[in-house]
């Protein structure tokens, strides 16, 4: 009986609950196993609005949540430990000896919490095991998608970052960020032996573009967070749209007609209010550099996801759903521009259809890149039946006399200028498709971050404008 007395005494030291143990309703939690960057949900917000979460079925986490305890996973060394917990941004336990056991606990259940998270991503959104899930780079770009809007969803204003919330978003991207350590590519290179012997040897480094791109991303990253740090003290503060500040005693006098009438579109975004007098030259000269900082940053993530969505392959699905006719597709008024202008002009027929919305600009821009395929394939069967040496010897006179490879280049040309034109423009039914379909991990990772990017530094950029805005309807 001692024995069986001493056993259950000794059995409950290391004892810690399981996350199924958790009353399900209690809120109490940390923020980090609150909000699940690994869900089938998806937010919309500017250009960074992405379809991907909705092609995974929704799954109810509770439903599949099976029961499980810290002992039923390989022991892992502390040594290894703290190495992991380094790398992954998570905190490192302390060398007291009166906090030892506080810090054995909170290594095991940040242990646990990154091998659950990694169990989700491993299984593609499907809890139950059973193979419905998606792949894994579509499971890594929703999670940078809803990583991004668990953050900085609910931030609309020019303020510094939650630091739970800063901890959060550089804890859990350097987690999803960690398996690009893994994607490498080899290359010869030259090894020298002991006697002046050079060997060539194939030596693994990181493939090219993550090599390439990945760091700039970081950078971006960075300063975009610093750019929201800057704002810790400022002159300008925020109301809700339509009435006084509860909590501020300063006056909106000078700028909230103003504001009114210019916020009609967004009138789920706080309205920036400033003094009688406006800002002082400092404050503006500030709001300035970094709105033209914040836009630099904009249009390099822009480009280095237009780079990595070109580098996608089309899917086959799309090449199959093409209508059969680019002129059907545009309809007449376009077409008949396009095919009988001796000189196109892009901006003049952009500039005769009158784009009023958003809306339409991408619904342009869907029915543009559709026909461009549609007369690219065209153009590429018009020369199936020739041999390959005819077809050499007549190709810069035949392919730019085909009228298929001149209205292709037009429509591309017109594409161009019309993504030019709005920059702000969500993605089109071509890049949703080949996010949905893309297999590539590396390039999930550098498309879904960039993208994210650009949305943050965009949005950063409208809310210093509207406190501009603000400034000079006040000095008025």
């Amino acid at each position: 009986m001692e024995n069986s007395s001493n056993f259950d005494e000794n059995s409950d030291v290391g004892y810690q609950p399981s996350h199924s143990s958790v009353d399900q309703n209690d809120h109490s939690i940390t923020e980090t196993v609150g909000y699940s960057t690994f869900s089938g949900d998806s937010f919309a917000y500017c250009r960074t609005n992405s379809e991907v979460s909705n092609f995974s079925e929704p799954i109810d986490d509770n439903s599949f949540r099976s029961e499980h305890s810290p002992s039923l996973w390989t022991p892992v060394k502390h040594g290894a430990s703290q190495a992991v917990l380094s790398r992954l941004g998570m905190k490192q336990p302390r060398n007291s000896m009166d906090d030892k056991s506080e810090d054995l606990d909170l290594l095991e259940s940040e242990l646990d919490m990154m091998r659950e998270r990694f169990s989700k991503l491993l299984l593609g959104e499907d809890m139950s095991g059973g193979g419905k899930g998606v792949c894994t780079a579509v499971t890594i770009s929703n999670s940078i998608t809803n990583l991004y809007a668990t953050v900085f969803g609910q931030n609309l204003k020019l303020e510094p970052l939650n630091p739970e919330k800063k901890a959060m978003w550089k804890r859990e991207m350097n987690c999803l960020l960690s398996v690009c350590d893994y994607i490498v590519e080899f290359a010869p290179t030259a090894q020298y032996l002991e006697d002046g012997t050079i060997v060539e040897m194939m030596t693994s480094r990181p493939r090219s573009d993550i090599y390439i791109n990945l760091p700039a991303l970081q950078k971006l990253d960075t300063m975009l967070i610093e750019i929201l740090d800057s704002f810790h003290d400022t002159e300008f503060w925020y109301a809700d749209q339509g009435s006084l500040s509860g909590n501020s005693t300063r006056s909106r006098a000078g700028s909230f007609r103003r504001i009114v009438q210019r916020k009609d579109e967004k009138w789920w975004l706080p309205v920036p209010c400033v003094h009688p007098g406006g800002l002082t030259e400092k404050s503006t000269k500030h709001l300035s550099e970094k709105r033209d900082c914040a836009n630099q940053i904009h249009k390099a993530a822009m480009a280095i996801n237009s780079s990595v969505l070109a580098e996608m392959d089309i899917p086959e699905t799309y090449m199959a759903n093409l209508p059969k006719s680019g002129r059907a597709s545009l309809g007449d008024t376009i077409y008949r521009y396009m095919y009988s202008a001796d000189k196109f002009s892009p901006d003049y027929l952009l500039d005769c259809l009158k784009i009023s919305s958003e809306h339409e600009a991408l619904e342009l821009a869907d029915k543009v890149e559709s026909s461009m395929f549609t007369w690219r394939r065209k153009a590429c069967l018009s020369h199936s039946k020739t041999s390959w040496n005819k077809v050499k010897d007549l190709m810069a006179d035949t392919d730019r006399s085909d009228k298929n490879y001149t209205l292709a280049e037009r429509a591309e040309t017109l594409l161009f200028c019309l993504k030019q034109r709005y920059p702000e423009l969500s993605q089109t039914s071509l890049d949703t498709c080949k996010i949905q379909y893309n297999r590539d991990v590396g390039k999930a990772i550098l498309e879904s971050y960039s993208r994210v990017l650009e949305g943050l530094a965009f949005n950063i950029v409208a809310w210093i404008e509207d406190v501009l805005h603000a400034d000079k309807s006040a000095r008025k």
